[in-house]
């Protein structure tokens, strides 16, 4: 008996711990607009000013509220829409989903962010971004990336 309660309590913990019930997400914005989309690409107009922008899961770059099955679309608009530092062409992967929040824009009421490695000619250690399909933000060109057809930021 005392067996059948601990396995029962375990589950229930394990269970509920999994969604938090506060998100930790600091850079919401649900009246943001999303980037016109040119050839595949957001048209970026705009660099992040925080060094966290994408590079910590409480900054991740918010392209929702989409569906999950066009994940990779509105990822690969993204990446469309920068280089690397010095103009390289962008290579990405999906490489983890972490960090589970609340939110209202799933049926399960819980979301998790994406996590992506990015790579280009000359790095020597690939670049770990966070993504949010689930909620709105402004979408900006993190710190170390170079939007397309605009001037680099000084």
């Amino acid at each position: 008996m005392f067996k059948k309660i601990f396995l029962l309590n375990l589950l229930f913990f394990g269970v509920t711990a999994c969604i938090s019930t506060k998100s930790t997400i600091q850079n919401i914005d649900n009246s943001a607009i999303k980037p016109a989309v040119k050839d595949n690409a957001y048209i970026l107009k705009e660099y992040a000013d925080s060094k966290k922008y994408g590079y910590n899961e409480d900054y991740p770059i918010n392209i929702g509220v989409i569906q999950d099955k066009s994940e990779s679309v509105y990822i690969g608009y993204f990446f469309n829409g920068m280089t690397g530092p010095k103009g390289e062409t962008l290579n990405y992967t999906k490489v983890d989903t972490c960090c589970p929040f609340p939110t209202k824009h799933n049926t399960i009421g819980g979301g998790l962010l994406s996590v992506y490695e990015v790579r280009w000619t000359g790095q020597t250690k690939p670049v770990r971004l966070y993504f949010n399909i689930y909620e709105r933000g402004k979408i900006m060109c993190p710190i170390g990336f170079q939007i397309k057809n605009l001037p680099k930021k000084s």
